[in-house]
């Protein structure tokens, strides 16, 4: 087992660097820049920028350079924001990674749960009334029901904030802090695991489904066995492993889905900064973002590998 993980550890490596390749290259490739769509720049300014930050340079050189300061923990300087790109990220990605690590947790545990009793309650009321949700959470969008929660529960109930992570001009510390911004997460932190469970509820439906029409469980059945055991110790396990594939795509996928949620309910994230970045073609921003995203992607791919080894003993490490 040991083995098996650092092999798919070291296989991560020329991963990450064929991707940073492909990130690279696609964003030089892009026309414009900040300094393009600067108008307030002279020409003289603009060429003096240009060979500051290397942009006259070739691209492979420029790759290099930049690879090799990636390595060292250094994501270059946004224009847009005059800073250094690790500064300005530091300050607004921890925020994110809050919202998405909570909507992972709540998403799976309910759409494990309400999948597995929906399974066994096939064509039950409940089972209807779960699957219209499903329906529903793939057919609304964010913002729309972003919007909707914040009238019903922000103006006309008053009992959640509408908006920021505390209060305007709160001094809370401590574990007061802590319950405010608890308070202020319930809204986004609720839209995006709605938005989110659906699919995934039906993937733990469709898997336990189809476990319960195999041999071994008739056979664990007519052997006595109680029916919590069987679904719990003998179904879950098998009918658990397709959604383990969709792990690497769901830490990723919570930081790209939830720019539109923090714009609505202005929260304090990487989303707005990847959004202002974007319109003013702040590259260096969008790349670290983008390579932040592509890291995600495949330590969850590495964690999905892992999951997938330990819950089916039939996967050989070789």
């Amino acid at each position: 087992m040991k083995k098996y993980i650092l092999r798919r550890f070291l296989q991560m490596i020329p991963t990450l660097i064929g991707v940073s390749i492909i990130i690279f290259y696609l964003f030089a490739l892009m026309p414009g820049d900040y300094i393009d769509s600067n108008r307030n720049l002279t020409p003289q300014r603009a060429h003096e920028l240009r060979v500051l930050n290397g942009f006259n340079k070739p691209i492979i050189i420029r790759y290099l350079i930049w690879l090799k300061n990636l390595i060292h923990g250094n994501f270059g300087f946004s224009l847009k924001y005059l800073e250094p790109v690790t500064t300005l990220i530091n300050q607004y990605v921890w925020n994110s990674f809050i919202i998405a690590i909570v909507t992972l947790i709540l998403t799976w545990s309910i759409a494990l749960v309400v999948g597995i009793f929906s399974a066994t309650k096939k064509y039950s009321f409940f089972d209807r009334i779960v699957t219209l949700l499903v329906f529903a959470s793939l057919s609304f969008p964010s913002f729309f029901i972003g919007l909707l929660m914040i009238k019903v529960f922000g103006v006309d109930l008053k009992i959640l904030p509408v908006g920021g992570m505390i209060d305007t001009g709160s001094t809370t510390n401590g574990i007061s802090y802590i319950f405010e911004v608890i308070r202020h997460m319930i809204l986004p932190v609720g839209i995006l695991t709605f938005l989110s469970i659906g699919s995934l509820t039906r993937y733990f439906r469709s898997g336990m489904l189809d476990v319960l029409r195999q041999d071994f469980i008739r056979t664990a059945r007519a052997n006595g066995l109680k029916e919590r055991t069987i679904i719990f110790k003998h179904a879950l396990k098998n009918a658990i492993l397709p959604a383990i594939t969709l792990l690497s795509f769901e830490l990723p996928s919570l930081f790209s889905g939830a720019i539109i949620t923090e714009q609505i309910f202005n929260w304090p994230g990487i989303g707005r900064i990847q959004l202002e970045a974007l319109s003013f073609r702040d590259y260096p921003v969008l790349m670290t973002f983008t390579m932040l995203l592509s890291l995600l992607t495949v330590l969850g791919n590495f964690c999905s590998d892992i999951l997938y080894a330990v819950a089916d003993p039939r996967i050989r490490f070789k």
